[in-house]
């Protein structure tokens, strides 16, 4: 857990902060103390001068090993940005951006509603506890102006939301030891409750929350509006489906910056949602795979080659996707040539694979380079894939879930040396097996872990494992 302290400017008076506030004098002179617990600093101090006090603070800080915000850098890249605007799209905001004017954030927070995801996306940028927030409405397109701010040059009404947010951000990260159980470790689960096909339902997320209370970990289950304090955690567990254009891998990007153990971390998660890097590595590293093609172009020569090398049906993929997404059969020239005129309008670069057909295929769960479970996914009902998203009634096919001892030597290995590609987090290896030889398909960040599938043969100790590994992270990092 880690005690919150505010620092303020030496010539503030302390009348009305919250009660674990100091002034830049006392965190210089009484700081670090032995035996004490873990520290976060927020930084109320002027920064804008370079050298100042406040510069001073964060630097400090990070020299003790307390967390801050805002760190060196966040202060410098302020700094460097001048008048530089921040772009932001329409998603962002609700209503007319000429509308926000001036205003302030805190912590993420600002007073307006209308632009609360503005101020929360401007925070995980740039994560400064005061910001100054000026809209920017040119024919360049929509953005906003930042810059620091100290508690000095707040008006009266700014300083009174500024100190209510403060103070609910001090509550909200002191956790205090009562008579309950108690716990050393705080674990962020990242959950969408709109997302159709989660990598979890809730009852395997109420599973993992047991288990990690078994470990004296403690869980929240959050959404990406929910974490804009992502720091008062640990560790983050990613259970929404991840994309590298998405607040999922700026999230475990952000996390990753602050020190937090994250699954999935974002190299794995640029690394799986890529195939064409997957690709690539597979080849380098040896890794059975099918037989892939990169594919810039739909030209008659493109074509033609296309047909020599691979026959019909042939596999088209987008580099990005998952659950079945992106991934298409030709099953002629007809056929390839509006799909490739279809693909190129999202993407320069695709991939064409050979088609090998299979009544199931393999997911091996590996954790930490262990394989943890095995399933046999069957195809969707009258198609080629396991899921088929243009079915409602047949969605996805059936499932066999087996001791991981039960699997093919071949396949097991393959899955192993397809993990180590990618890395050392959590990962779902899909393969084809046919007479006796294993193919890797994709390496899959995220993997979906269901009650009643992936667990059905290990039951609880399939949560207890993943959970054991935070907590192997958590003691390793000795935070």
């Amino acid at each position: 857990m880690y005690k919150t302290l505010f620092v303020v400017d030496d010539d503030v008076s302390l009348s009305g902060l919250p009660s674990n506030t100091l002034t830049f004098e006392t965190y210089l002179r009484d700081y670090p103390k032995r035996g004490e617990p873990k520290i976060r600093i927020i930084n109320l101090c002027d920064t804008e001068r370079y050298l100042s006090k406040g510069y001073y603070c964060s630097l400090l800080a990070e020299a003790r090993q307390h967390q801050v915000l805002p760190s060196v850098k966040v202060i410098n890249a302020l700094r460097s940005r001048g008048d530089a605007p921040l772009w932001i799209s329409h998603s962002l905001y609700d209503g007319e951006l000429a509308a926000l004017g001036t205003q302030l954030i805190c912590m993420g927070e600002i007073a307006d509603e209308r632009f609360k995801k503005i101020a929360r996306h401007a925070f995980q940028q740039f994560p400064a506890p005061l910001l100054q927030m000026t809209c920017d409405v040119s024919d360049a397109g929509n953005g906003i102006h930042l810059s620091r701010c100290s508690l000095t040059s707040l008006t009266p009404e700014q300083l009174n939301f500024a100190l209510r947010v403060m103070d609910d951000y001090a509550r909200i990260s002191w956790h205090k030891k009562g008579p309950g159980k108690k716990y050393r470790w705080d674990l962020a689960i990242l959950v969408d409750p709109q997302e159709k096909v989660p990598p979890s339902d809730k009852r395997a997320i109420s599973r993992f929350v047991k288990a990690a209370e078994k470990f004296g970990i403690r869980v929240q289950r959050v959404t990406a509006d929910e974490l804009s304090h992502l720091n008062r955690f640990d560790g983050l567990f990613i259970r929404e489906t991840t994309a590298i254009d998405h607040h999922t891998y700026r999230l475990a990007c952000e996390a990753e910056e602050n020190g937090l153990v994250v699954l999935d971390d974002p190299s794995s998660i640029l690394r799986c949602c890529n195939k064409v890097y997957l690709h690539d590595a597979f080849n380098y590293k040896q890794v059975p795979s099918l037989k892939t093609q990169f594919i810039t172009d739909a030209n008659e020569a493109t074509l033609n080659g296309l047909e020599t090398a691979f026959g019909y049906p042939l596999v088209l993929k987008l580099p990005e996707g998952s659950f079945s997404k992106g991934v298409f059969k030709a099953g002629s020239r007809d056929e390839l040539k509006t799909l490739l005129d279809q693909l190129f309008q999202e993407s320069a670069l695709l991939l064409a694979q050979e088609y090998m057909f299979t009544d199931y295929d393999w997911r091996i769960g590996v954790l930490n380079g262990r394989a943890i479970y095995a399933c046999r996914y069957y195809m969707a009902r009258n198609h080629w894939q396991i899921y088929n998203h243009g079915s409602k009634r047949n969605f996805s096919g059936g499932f066999d879930t087996l001791a991981t001892f039960e699997v093919p030597r071949t396949v097991l290995d393959a899955a192993l040396k397809a993990a180590a590609v990618v890395g050392d987090g959590l990962y779902g290896i899909d393969i084809k097996e046919v007479n006796d030889c294993a193919y890797v398909i994709e390496v899959n960040d995220n993997p979906s872990l269901d009650s009643g599938v992936e667990d059905l043969y290990l039951g609880e100790e399939l949560y207890m494992q993943v959970m054991h590994e935070f907590l192997r992270r958590f003691e390793l990092r000795g935070r």
